[in-house]
């Protein structure tokens, strides 16, 4: 009788683990416990989703019962200001920012993950990076600054979503 109520609650552990499905976001800027805090806190609101950010991976996983939960919580990164790469083709992680992919000399970023210095001069040396800008106002804490120069818009932002940030253009 105990075997079979043993096998009985393992069968039933198994079946409810088997349902869920998990994403795992690689490349994301997490810097400092405080990104890990962020990134776990923006997705801390999707019911039914779990989420372990490893700074030391560069990685979050998210675990759901099911896929529309799984793109609710990446999505919810994004709007947070984080960006990676999917481990799944079924979840896509949104690139959207409002470049027009063209030249521009001042262009207005909002929504960028900058908790901290680092987060800061993680963003001021992907910046430099971009051929054409001369400078920028990022600031820790700010959730808008402005990027100065003369560059094309997209690139700026296809450099910050490579350095595992995003935002958008305001």
């Amino acid at each position: 009788m105990k075997k079979l109520l043993l096998t009985l609650s393992l069968g039933l552990a198994l079946s409810l683990t088997a349902g869920a499905a998990d994403v795992t976001l690689t490349d994301v800027h997490l810097c400092c416990g405080s990104c890990v805090k962020g990134a776990e806190k923006a997705v801390a609101e999707v019911a039914g989703l779990t989420a372990k950010a490893d700074q030391d991976a560069s990685t979050v996983i998210l675990t759901a019962a099911d896929t529309a939960t799984l793109q609710k919580g990446v999505d919810a990164l994004t709007t947070a200001g984080f960006f990676g790469k999917s481990s799944d083709p079924s979840i896509k992680v949104n690139a959207e920012t409002g470049a027009k992919n063209q030249k521009v000399k001042t262009l207005t970023i909002s929504g960028l993950h900058l908790c901290c210095g680092k987060c800061v001069k993680a963003a001021n040396q992907i910046l430099s990076s971009v051929p054409g800008v001369t400078g920028n106002t990022a600031a820790k804490g700010v959730k808008t600054f402005e990027v100065t120069g003369d560059f094309n818009d997209k690139d700026v932002f296809d450099a910050l979503q490579k350095g595992g940030l995003t935002g958008v253009e305001k």
